[in-house]
């Protein structure tokens, strides 16, 4: 009988233990915004290894992309995380949503040197150090000959029907850049533009124009960005003309590209579940341009997805994510990863 006692207890105090570990295994229960697009794609999954290896939640990815995922976590609070939210698009309803306590904002910078700028092929920056912003480029079309008429400079513009092509048209007005030597140049299409920059970096030749990051293409062929001397002119004559077409915008004015705003933003539930340390994870957690393109290539590269990437990301950086967590939460993701 005493026997008998003996193995109920210990089945009792086995089944407590069960009980409480799945209780706390399903308080930490999230879901994570696997996002439409490489960057994001690629930050989704690296939060979800970090934060199961390194914490012990139990994450779910769910598909995604802008309005429509922040439109569910402004509405329905789900999912819990989202790791790379461009804000312009959502910049008022993201401002009510946290001053209303739905959603927090745990960085606003996840990743350094994100935006529209325009670019340098790596070969004439080196040959040209004197060249440290847009305004000394242009003065000197000579240096970018026109295939048509080398007597002019060319400027490879953002592709006709997006909206960064009206943009670089009147920023190409504002500056008087025709007067000044330069052609503003259609790529024509995505392709026409990618491919514009690969064949000058690939041949040598000299090439500036309209890009954005981050992206792999930036990163494989090491293009150079550009600051501008002349601020941002305010978002009152940027959106009442900058981004209009010309018959709209009569009289552009010289101004840098608008910032953009990058999120990190998460649901209450994400507060709650994870406490004080996953909060802090994400406080902490920024990627260097560099760092995100070089990713962004081998994801190209090896056709990987974005959980592969985070695996190489872990491996290859170790010195830059140990910065983000616990000691105790390193010590399991380097177990998990290796």
């Amino acid at each position: 009988m005493s026997n008998m006692k003996r193995i109920l207890s210990v089945m009792v105090l086995i089944l407590t233990a069960i009980l409480m570990a799945v209780t706390v295994h399903a308080g930490k229960k999230i879901t994570i915004a696997d996002m439409n697009w490489p960057s994001a794609e690629f930050m989704g999954h690296l939060d979800k290894v970090i934060l199961e290896k390194g914490y012990g939640f139990e994450v779910e990815m769910v598909a995604g992309s802008t309005l429509p995922t922040f439109t569910s976590m402004n509405e329905k609070g789900t999912p819990d995380l989202l790791s790379e939210l461009w804000t312009n698009a959502v910049v008022n309803q993201l401002k009510k949503a946290v001053e209303e306590g739905r959603l927090h904002v745990t960085d606003t910078e996840p990743i350094t040197g994100v935006g529209e700028a325009f670019w340098l092929d790596p070969k004439t920056a080196k040959a040209h150090p004197e060249l440290k912003t847009v305004e000394d480029v242009f003065e000197h079309p000579e240096l970018f000959p026109h295939p048509e008429d080398p007597s002019k400079g060319a400027i490879l513009s953002c592709p006709a029907g997006w909206a960064c092509q009206l943009v670089c048209a009147n920023l190409f007005r504002a500056f008087n850049l025709e007067k000044k030597g330069w052609i503003l140049v259609d790529p024509g299409s995505a392709a026409g533009l990618d491919g514009s920059i690969a064949k000058a970096v690939e041949r040598g030749e000299s090439w500036f124009g309209y890009y954005w990051a981050p992206t792999a293409l930036v990163g494989k062929y090491k293009l150079v960005s550009l600051p501008f001397k002349t601020p941002f002119i305010g978002n009152e004559h940027w959106d009442s003309c900058i981004v209009k077409p010309e018959q709209e915008c009569a009289d552009p004015q010289p101004s840098s590209w608008r910032k953009p705003g990058v999120y990190t933003i998460v649901a209450d539930n994400y507060k709650k579940t994870g406490g004080p340390e996953a909060m802090t994870y994400l406080q902490k957690r920024t990627l260097p341009l560099d760092v995100l393109n070089g990713i962004l290539v081998y994801m190209t590269d090896n056709q990987a997805d974005g959980n592969d990437a985070a695996y190489e990301f872990l491996l290859k950086h170790e010195d830059l994510w140990t910065q983000w967590v616990t000691t105790d939460a390193a010590k399991k993701i380097k177990k998990a990863v290796k």
